[in-house]
């Protein structure tokens, strides 16, 4: 369980959030244009419980009575995701309006991510194009909303999206093309520069992105394991970093992509006002088996160069994933030493966990630890500026459906009354004792 001792004192103007997603809660989908999700959702067993997310925790509809959970939390910002499949409908954007409107009334800063995963059913990551839309959708959203948003988040994860959604197939849009997804990864990091420049254009400020990162564990000293873990690191963590930080892909991968990629580097390197970062746990990983491996869930090909082991002597949550606070200081201090002063203050965007429950002592524990852990980089050097956790709301956890639940708000999936949950106390009395 958390410890008693108070939460150490963080740096003045700290950001205190929660993260949410707009397919994950609002619902509502007869009220937009389809996505990938929709299709992806409608096939038999893509998803564990055989759900969707039609309507979610109906979030467009109750967005008020959500927004009064935010303001009771006492969270100075909400990081939520725009439905480009929803902007794409008459008076989509109508719907963010007012929920910005309501967010700026309540004294909590509104934290667009203007892609989390739900691209628009008939455009396709594969197509170069779909990167010169998601900027002309960007520069919609922002003329409608720039006047009241100071912070915007580009893409979220597109390490995950380009990996379970295209590689492995077990997130939408369910293709399982292996290496062959690398145009993705390359596609989505275009989409981020061109967006950025959009933003800029529409005389925004306050940009970063949302890229999911964890330390990479060999499974021994032996130089098989080493060099696995050595490329999967590259391949979930540089490969999304390198191009954004340093302009250049790491050795090797650059010429694995489509176009011009000197020119689209220049693109992808646009430069950002802060980094965002998604922490779950680290990965431990060794040489091939032979057979397949687990990835948080997810069955790996025994056909890949590199397997993923367990990480032993840790608790584990309700999803599996191993509960490793030391390991987010870890992955911010290597961050600060890899990339120096390329790296621009950092922004923690998404840190959560799966446990059942109202009385969830397990979530207070994790998020103490977390928030420790945090600190530990802080007084380590690292410029840190922000902290959200995930998610304010239970919700449709994509391939799992609403079978794991991550939220400080408990959700009833059948009156979908929302009730807070023992975490919820528990992070508004850490907020006051902030102040």
């Amino acid at each position: 369980m958390a410890t008693t001792n108070p939460i150490p004192q963080f740096p003045a103007g700290f950001l205190w959030g929660v993260s949410t997603s707009a397919h994950q809660i609002e619902g509502a989908a007869d009220e937009r244009e389809p996505s990938v999700w929709d299709a992806f959702t409608a096939e038999p067993g893509r998803v564990k419980d055989g759900s969707t997310a039609a309507v979610a925790c109906d979030h467009y509809h109750r967005h008020r009575e959500d927004v009064a959970l935010l303001a009771g939390l006492g969270v100075d910002a909400y990081r939520f995701s725009v439905s480009w499949p929803r902007v794409r409908s008459r008076g989509g954007l109508g719907f963010y309006d007012r929920l910005v409107d309501e967010l700026c009334a309540a004294g909590v800063q509104p934290v667009p991510t203007l892609f989390h995963w739900d691209l628009p059913l008939g455009l396709d990551w594969l197509d170069r194009d779909t990167a010169a839309r998601f900027a002309d959708y960007v520069s919609v959203v922002a003329g409608r909303l720039g006047d009241r948003v100071t912070r915007w988040i580009t893409l979220n994860e597109p390490a995950e999206h380009t990996l379970l959604g295209h590689a492995l197939g077990v997130h939408a849009p369910g293709k399982r093309l292996l290496f062959d997804a690398l145009p993705v990864a390359h596609h989505q990091l275009l989409a981020h520069g061109l967006a950025v420049r959009a933003l800029r254009a529409a005389g925004a400020g306050g940009i970063g992105i949302a890229n999911s990162h964890g330390p990479t564990w060999a499974a021994s000293e032996q130089s098989a394991d080493v060099a696995a873990a050595d490329f999967y690191d590259v391949l979930l963590n540089r490969l999304f970093a390198d191009p954004l930080l340093l302009g250049a892909y790491p050795a090797g991968l650059g010429e694995l992509m489509p176009g011009d990629v000197e020119a689209d580097l220049k693109v992808i390197a646009e430069p950002v006002d802060w980094y965002g970062v998604n922490y779950y746990a680290p990965t431990r990983v060794g040489a091939p088996q032979g057979a397949e491996s687990d990835f948080g869930g997810v069955r790996m090909p025994a056909e890949l160069p590199f397997s993923v082991r367990e990480i032993e002597g840790h608790p584990t949550t309700d999803f599996g994933w191993p509960v490793v606070p030391e390991g987010l200081t870890e992955l911010l201090t290597g961050f600060r030493d890899r990339y120096g002063d390329r790296l621009p203050p950092v922004v923690v965007t998404e840190n959560g966990c799966s446990y059942e429950g109202i009385d969830d002592q397990e979530r207070i524990a994790y998020l103490d630890g977390h928030i420790r852990a945090l600190h530990r980089a802080v007084a380590a050097g690292v410029d840190v500026r922000g902290y959200f956790v995930w998610s304010l709301l239970d919700n449709f956890e994509w391939a799992q459906g609403y079978a794991r639940r991550f939220g400080l708000v408990h959700v009833d999936y059948e009156t979908l009354a929302r009730t807070p949950k023992a975490s919820y106390r528990w992070f508004r009395e850490v907020l006051r004792a902030q102040r």
